[in-house]
Parts: C-alpha cells; structure tokens; sequence
C-alpha cells in the first residue's frame, strides 16, 4: 500500500501540498505521489523540477477530461421542465461521466492510504465517488469558500435533498465535502464560512508557511522558479523603485474586458507609483505584449512565494477578486472585490453567495 497522493489541478494547488508535505517529520517525507491534472493548467516543465526536488516518491500527468469532451453528456444536461425529470438525468450523468472518465485515470487510488483532491468538483470527483473510493477534499484557494460556496450554488433549491442524495446513497454528486466518499474537507478559517459542512476541518495555511525554515523555502523556490535571474531582476527594479505598486490579474471576463479591466486598474493606481504586474498563472491574456511597458513577475510562481524574498516589498499590492490576506510584502493590499467587477459583467455572475 502506497502512502498518499495529491491530486491538484493548479500551480498553488501545488504550492500548498509542497506545505503540507514539508510539515511533515523527515522520516515521512518523499513517500507521496503527485498528480498533476492538465484539464485547466498547463504545467509545462514543473513536473520535472518537482521531480528533482527529491520531496515526492513519483510526479506524474493525468489527461482529465470536461464534460463536454463527451458528446453523449449533454442530454442529461437538458432541462425537462420539472424537478423529478432533472434529477433523474442528473442521476444518469453522475454514473455516466465518472464511466467515461475512467479510462483516463492513469493509478490506481485504491493502492493509497490517502487521497487528497484539490476541486473535487471537477471528473475526479465523480469518479471517486461513483467507484467508492475514499478521498480528503482540499479547499481550492486561499478562502474560496468564504466568497463562493460552489457546493450550495450549484445546488440552489432542494439543496439539503441534493445533499442527502450525494452524501449518503451516493445516487448524484455535491463537491466540497458532501460526496459520499469524501472523508473530510481542509479548510483555511472555517469561521470565514457563512454554511460550514459537518466535514469542514480547519488547516490553517498561514501556520504552514511560518514554520517553514530558509532550506524548506529554497527547495519550493526551486520546483517553482522557471528562471530565477529574471525574478531577480524585477526584485531589484522594485527595490529600486521604491513606490512600487503590484497589480494581480484573474482570469476574469473576455479577454478584450479582461484587458480593459487591467487598463483601468493601471490608471486608478499608476499616480500613486511604479507599476509592476503578475500575471496568474490560468490567464490567457498576453499581458507581456499588451502591457509591455511595465515590469512583470512569472506567472507560473504563486504570489505567495513573494514573501519569501526579504528584501521585496511594494508600497501597495492590489487584486479582483484574488484574496491577499497572505501578503507580508506591501504596506498595503486592496482588493477590490465585486462591487468593482459589476461595471465589466452582470453581478450575478460574481455574486454566488448572495444567490443561495
């Protein structure tokens, strides 16, 4: 029986299992397997530096496939008209999707003692719970649930029935703790979540990040950092600056609102300093070509890992939607939330919680 695999599906999903593995004893360490999910990221050449690293036992790929790569879905996706007709296709979706899934599984999870799933809402959720195996839920960011409870969204109306159906005879599947075969669910601040599930267990990700000592942030910089001179430039240019203000993008809207957005923002803040600019790591948007006047940082490296550059540090940093409680180097964060995003799209798209 193998120890534990991570299933993550974004660079910070990686970054925080590179926490949780390092928090570990000495004697633990290097026995985990990490699968990294192409569905949503491209991690080019990361694999090979985690691999290097020495910290997992096995780094391997895994060709997660959406929905809709499957044609034949989308009839259980249409609307009958009445709530029995969408529950029993619903029904027929969660058996179907997690048996079309399975040829591309690449392991066997059975051979795991643990299992843990970073969006379990995505297909290897429904596989796990269709072919009962169990499995520890990750929260996906930094505070999701504190602005978006996918769980409840996606459920709206006869939530705690759906709830009942998934969680315990498994006959349709509800994410973030209420899968049948989810065992728990790793939350940052439980307090911060307005509908805690009985399954909820708070893992602080702070805590990980202060104990961690200069070796342990030396190996992470390593699996991550694609080109650490040029990181080492844009450290010195803000250095240098010294007003430097940092503008976190999110892969928000079209690409041609996306980039309006970013325009916008550059001009709300420009006057007050320098601007530098992080890309994150799923948006598509060139901003090295759009935005080519001002520096910018890798997208592929976690803003998080910033902190671990003493001598960093920016006047302001601002974000969307990101949550930048984590930063320890600016004088100052803003984020600029919904009420801002309700000039680019309808609110009811970055509204989630206030719909259920």
């Amino acid at each position: 029986m193998k120890d534990r695999i991570y299933v993550c599906h974004t660079y910070y999903h990686v970054y925080v299992t590179f926490l949780k593995e390092l928090a570990l004893p000495d004697a633990e360490r290097g026995k985990a397997t990490l699968l990294l999910s192409r569905m949503s990221t491209d991690f080019e050449q990361l694999g090979k530096r985690v691999e290097a690293c020495g910290l997992f036992r096995q780094v391997l790929e895994f060709d997660e496939k959406r929905e809709d790569f499957f044609p034949e879905l989308a009839e259980y996706r249409k609307d009958t008209g009445n709530f029995i007709g969408n529950l029993r296709n619903r029904i027929r979706f969660t058996k179907r999707y997690a048996e079309l899934e399975a040829p591309y599984i690449p392991i066997d999870f059975r051979e795991y003692k643990d299992i843990y799933v970073y969006c379990d809402s995505d297909p290897v959720g429904y596989y796990l719970n269709w072919y009962r195996i169990r499995y520890h839920a990750v929260e996906d960011g930094l505070d999701t649930l504190k602005y978006c409870d996918d769980a409840r969204y996606d459920n709206r109306g006869h939530f705690w029935l759906k709830a009942f159906l998934s969680r315990y005879l498994n006959l349709i599947f509800v994410q973030n703790g209420y899968g049948k075969y989810c065992i728990d669910m790793e939350v940052n601040d439980i307090s911060a979540i307005r509908y805690p599930c009985p399954r909820y267990i708070e893992e602080p990700r702070q805590m990980l990040v202060d104990r961690l000592s200069n070796e342990e942030k030396e190996i992470i910089l390593k699996a991550f950092v694609r080109n650490m001179e040029e990181l080492e430039k844009q450290m010195e240019k803000c250095k240098q600056s010294g007003d430097g203000i940092l503008i976190l993008t999110d892969p928000l809207c079209t690409l041609d609102v996306r980039e309006q957005i970013f325009r916008d923002i550059i001009g709300m803040f420009e006057p007050e300093g320098t601007i530098f600019i992080k890309p994150h790591p799923r948006d598509e948007l060139n901003y090295r070509e759009l935005f080519a006047e001002y520096p910018q940082f890798d997208a592929t490296v976690p803003m998080e890992m910033l902190n671990f550059f003493p001598g960093i540090h920016f006047k302001k940093v601002v974000a969307v939607l990101t949550e930048v409680k984590a930063i320890r180097f600016a004088d100052e964060v803003v984020r600029l939330g919904p009420d801002f995003m309700d000039a680019y799209e309808d609110p009811l798209i970055h509204r989630q919680n206030e719909q259920i």
